[in-house]
């Protein structure tokens, strides 16, 4: 990947988590209105009863990371309010929070990363949804990445139709190549998309790469952004209302409430992508291999957690050595 290519990766992760701030960040506005009132909207999204008991960790790995609240942001392949099934994750991002100065990293972790889901073997990270929802892929990245996520926060596509349309379209510039996968749109140029549009443009896949998806998500992502910063409070809280009941989290409201007062303190400092070093592997399914597992979550901890010379796990060694078997990179 080039060095412009993964600048503007991390661009797209920090406008994702500055929309995703902004919406708490909106909430916690509404303080002065009550707590009541806030308790009713929150009321509005999605409550799993997913426990941290539940979800798997490597032994010791809670203690070491006592001082960081990290929640997986999950972002899936569906085009409906579908939290079960056979839906996959595609973007998957991990929001590190510093508990001393409450200073923010967003972690991505690519999708098609070759990991070692539990009980179902190596495979691409972002099947582990679905095979187990929310609970394995938090399970999943907390055993190979040595990680002690026990929060999340789902979204769908279709969330991202239901906010375009709600906000009256995004100005979005498309090339002769992508006019062709945008529906009632036929040559190039600069269009105030719609829902359906906008989703058809952050979806497209086959005339480039994925780097490329990246980037058109990121324009999207920006637009809604951009539009958003002129809005009044009024029309903010009514885009609430439209977007809350398409989340899904296992964040209590009560603890939400708690948060609120406090959200603005927040500060998003970096962002990453996640593996640093990664070799395809064909089968001929086209996978990331991190090369190697190990060497990939020491760096991981390091840059994003301060931890110097940090020692892997036996439960990340093994699984490092498993894919190094099966491989055969070193």
């Amino acid at each position: 990947m080039t060095k412009e290519k993964s600048k503007k990766k991390k661009k797209a992760r920090k406008i994702f988590g500055i929309i995703l701030l902004l919406l708490f960040a909106i909430l916690a506005g509404m303080v002065v209105g009550g707590y009541s009132y806030i308790a009713d909207k929150l009321g509005k999204i999605g409550y799993d009863n997913l426990a941290e008991e539940e979800i798997a960790s490597n032994a010791g790995i809670k203690e070491q990371l006592a001082q960081y609240r990290n929640i997986a942001l999950l972002g899936l392949d569906a085009r409906t309010d579908t939290f079960t099934g056979t839906t996959r994750s595609d973007c998957i991002i991990i929001a590190s929070i510093y508990k001393k100065n409450k200073e923010v990293k967003l972690v991505s972790v690519y999708r098609d990363t070759y990991l070692d889901i539990p009980e179902k073997g190596l495979d691409k990270v972002t099947h582990a949804y679905a095979y187990g929802g929310a609970k394995l892929t938090l399970s999943t990245l907390n055993t190979n990445l040595d990680l002690n996520i026990t929060e999340y926060i789902t979204v769908n596509f279709e969330t991202l139709k239901t906010v375009v349309d709600a906000i009256g379209g995004v100005k979005i510039t498309l090339t002769e190549k992508e006019v062709a996968s945008i529906p009632n749109i036929s040559s190039a140029g600069t269009y105030n998309l719609n829902g359906e549009q906008a989703l058809a443009y952050a979806r497209i896949r086959k005339i480039d790469t994925d780097y490329q998806r990246t980037e058109r998500m990121r324009d999207v992502l920006t637009a809604i952004f951009e539009k958003i910063k002129s809005f009044s409070l009024g029309e903010l809280n009514d885009l609430l209302d439209t977007v809350l009941p398409h989340l899904r989290t296992n964040i209590q409201s009560s603890e939400i409430l708690t948060l609120l007062p406090q959200i603005a303190s927040y500060q998003i400092n970096d962002s990453l992508g996640w593996p640093y070093e990664v070799k395809a592997y064909t089968t001929p399914t086209w996978y990331g291999v991190p090369v190697t597992l190990e060497e990939n979550v020491i760096q991981l901890h390091e840059k994003v957690f301060n931890q110097k010379n940090y020692i892997p796990s036996q439960t990340v060694k093994e699984i490092s050595n498993k894919i190094i078997k099966k491989t055969g990179y070193q």
